[in-house]
């Protein structure tokens, strides 16, 4: 046992020996690996919540702040304690270095820092989170000007909204200090000493234009689609491939058979005329079918035999009454 011990400590000095700390990291990859570290956790609250979601609506509410904070300390048990990285930065092959010492070595993190980093990105985020329902709590307690309670109640809503402003600002102006010297992109990082570097030596990101290009080509014929069909009149394009290709079938159906089928049904719907008009052939419509189809059409034509439409009129029919 001690000897695999001492194998795995002679393994992992030698891999962190490898790591160049002074390799600068990019910007990209650094937010690339809190997309998915956010990514992560918002996964794991979907699955946590989807466990529940057979029960009384609202049940998981009055908690999901405590709930939130603490899915983020289990997975940062098992990433970022116990391997100095989190699961975005080891999928970009990065880690955290620790800054303190000043060596020019990769030191990793000492618990206090990893234990630093995890109070302070859950800390703040659930304070955020819960000072709304506390200052509800505090605003619907009765009127503020009774006495020392009024006073306490007024002076800590004003804590809790200068502190969420103070923090929200040093969070943007660390965010630009992050784009200009491209370290630290989270308060928390720069607080205990924790900077981003390459896990592995001569990490470089491959950028290949393949699936950029593929990409691009496809959005640009899609764009191309969007423009195009709205201009295709399809159901005059349909009449006149069915009338193409049923040319000769049509011409040996044509006379006396062909007119009573016609007026049997509607040439839209299928189903017998309702109202029946018809817009200059010979195939009849219900009013509201063929009504509907020309104001969404202005330029319609009758989808049985490609015929261009006019304006619908009713169809005249004559009744003979015959007696016994």
């Amino acid at each position: 046992m001690a000897g695999l011990e001492s194998e795995d400590n002679q393994k992992s000095s030698a891999g962190e020996t490898d790591v160049d700390p002074q390799t600068p990291v990019l910007r990209i990859s650094q937010l690339d690996a809190l997309e998915l570290d956010s990514s992560l956790e918002q996964l794991v609250w979907t699955q946590f919540s989807q466990c529940f979601h057979n029960c009384r609506p609202g049940l998981l509410t009055p908690l999901e702040p405590e709930l939130r904070a603490l899915l983020h300390l289990l997975l940062w048990r098992f990433t970022l304690y116990s391997s100095s990285a989190t699961v975005g930065q080891s999928l970009l092959s990065l880690r955290y270095h620790n800054i303190l010492p000043s060596s020019p070595r990769y030191r990793p993190l000492s618990r206090r820092q990893k234990l630093g980093l995890a109070l302070l990105t859950a800390g703040p985020r659930w304070l955020q989170e819960r000072s709304r329902s506390l200052l509800l709590c505090l605003s619907s307690g009765g009127p503020v000007s009774e006495g020392d309670g009024g006073l306490l109640q007024q002076g800590l809503r004003n804590c809790l909204t200068f502190f969420s402003s103070i923090t929200q600002l040093t969070s943007l102006i660390n965010f630009l200090v992050f784009l200009r010297k491209g370290r630290h992109p989270v308060l928390a990082e720069r607080i205990v000493g924790a900077r981003a570097v390459f896990s592995k030596p001569n990490v470089v990101r491959d950028v290949t234009y393949q699936y950029m290009n593929r990409e691009l080509l496809w959005h640009g014929f899609a764009e191309f689609l969007i423009f195009l069909l709205p201009l295709i009149n399809t159901r005059k394009l349909k009449a006149t491939v069915l009338s193409f290709i049923l040319a000769g079938d049509s011409a040996d159906r044509e006379g006396a058979t062909e007119e009573q089928g016609a007026w049997k049904e509607c040439g839209l719907c299928g189903e017998w005329p309702t109202m029946p008009h018809t817009v200059g052939c010979q195939h009849v419509f219900c009013y509201y079918c063929i009504k509907s189809h020309s104001i969404a059409d202005a330029y319609l034509t009758c989808p049985k035999c490609g015929a261009e439409a006019g304006q619908p009129e009713p169809v005249k029919m004559e009744v003979e009454m015959t007696g016994r």
